[in-house]
């Protein structure tokens, strides 16, 4: 039986980096102790089991020491325990996925003859907040009245994510790595990051973060790609980031949701906190995050409400969404975790003979030809 030379703390490190424990593959790699005191060598075959349960290039594993990677966009995340020495694999993979998709919508659009997006990189920090959430707003067509349409803020998040895409900006919404099941992505990591690019601007949003939390995300990363400035995010309404793009990207998003002097008019001091903070949710179409981040702002309550009121509302939220109220099957749907308008021109392309099969697979996460064929029917080009 050959063995490969390996050194221990490539393996140790590969443990650490997916968070795992020794004792998790027990069963699987038996020997793995020995592997890592160094007294024995693992096979090719079983080095190679080893770096695909790790999540790990197998590659890694014949350098001399541990690498050191870094995030490939800037980290703009504000949570204490985020900018981790290590990110996890999740994260990484997630990133480089959705990198890879722009790349190629990037030459799709060139292709096409597609004009850069004038909104890309049009802002600047010292620009006026509530003018700036405004020329949002108008662009997406998402002011208040075209809000006062729908039943829930749910369908009105739908809608938000529509008129986004419209705009020529790709929203991919998942709570998993590609289409693996098993690799769920942690909101308490990140919540969503944008990919500034003329022709391809991307938004991802942690699918796995309650909805309520998602169409804050949306709106924070928009405000980034009208900045122009990529980055990862932990954006939550209740926060006031001392990075200072961050806390301006969510004050825009903040007045772009909900503008001031509305919450101020319809804010009702005489009536109970949970009480007006549904009723204004329902008039607004937004989620009660947003509304609580709102009266703070309008000094209608103080910063330690704030924070008791929104984490006690959070709680409530995610007791909803892990019981399967809120959102449908929107967000597993392929359009939802790939952006439909990546969806579209990838499945055409590949329609038309531009692109391989294998590749417009590995994209969209899908592996049998029959499943690409019916989402070519559920987006309408077959």
């Amino acid at each position: 039986m050959m063995r490969v030379e390996v050194n221990p703390g490539l393996l140790h490190w590969a443990l650490d980096r997916a968070g795992l424990s020794p004792d998790v593959f027990g069963k699987k790699f038996p020997k793995l102790g020995e592997w890592l005191e160094g007294t024995l060598s693992p096979t090719l075959k079983q080095l190679e089991a080893f770096a695909k349960a790790t999540h790990t290039s197998i590659g890694f594993l014949f350098l001399p020491e541990p690498p050191v990677e870094t995030i490939p966009i800037p980290d703009f995340r504000t949570m204490a325990h985020a900018r981790m020495e290590h990110p996890s694999p999740d994260l990484f993979d997630t990133i480089y996925l959705c990198q890879q998709r722009q790349e190629w919508y990037c030459d799709y659009a060139r292709l096409h003859g597609e004009e850069p997006l004038g909104f890309v990189g049009s802002a600047q920090i010292d620009h006026d907040v509530i003018r700036l959430a405004g020329t949002i707003r108008h662009a997406i067509g998402f002011d208040l009245n075209a809000r006062h349409q729908f039943p829930t803020w749910t369908d009105a998040l739908r809608h938000f994510i529509g008129q986004v895409e419209n705009l020529g900006v790709m929203v991919m919404v998942s709570g998993i790595v590609g289409s693996n099941t098993r690799r769920k992505l942690d909101p308490d990591e990140f919540r969503g990051f944008a990919l500034a690019d003329e022709l391809a601007p991307l938004i991802f949003i942690n699918g796995s973060d309650t909805k309520a939390a998602q169409m804050f995300t949306l709106a924070h990363e928009l405000t980034h790609i009208w900045l122009g400035e990529s980055g990862i995010s932990d954006p939550q309404a209740a926060v006031l980031p001392d990075e200072h793009i961050e806390r301006w990207c969510n004050a825009v998003a903040a007045e772009l949701l909900v503008p001031l002097e509305a919450i101020r008019q319809a804010w009702r001091p005489d009536q109970a906190l949970h009480d007006e903070i549904q009723r204004l949710a329902r008039q607004f179409k937004v989620s009660t995050l947003v509304i609580l981040r709102r009266l703070f702002d309008a000094n209608a309550i103080e910063q330690q409400t704030l924070w008791d009121t929104y984490y006690e509302e959070l709680a409530r939220l995610r007791k909803l969404d892990r019981g399967g109220a809120g959102g449908g099957d929107f967000y597993r749907t392929l359009g939802a975790r790939v952006s439909k308008r990546f969806a579209r021109a990838l499945v055409a392309s590949t329609l038309e003979g531009q692109t391989l099969f294998q590749d417009a697979f590995r994209m969209l996460g899908i592996r049998k030809t029959a499943t690409f064929y019916r989402e070519a029917e559920k987006l309408r080009l077959r």
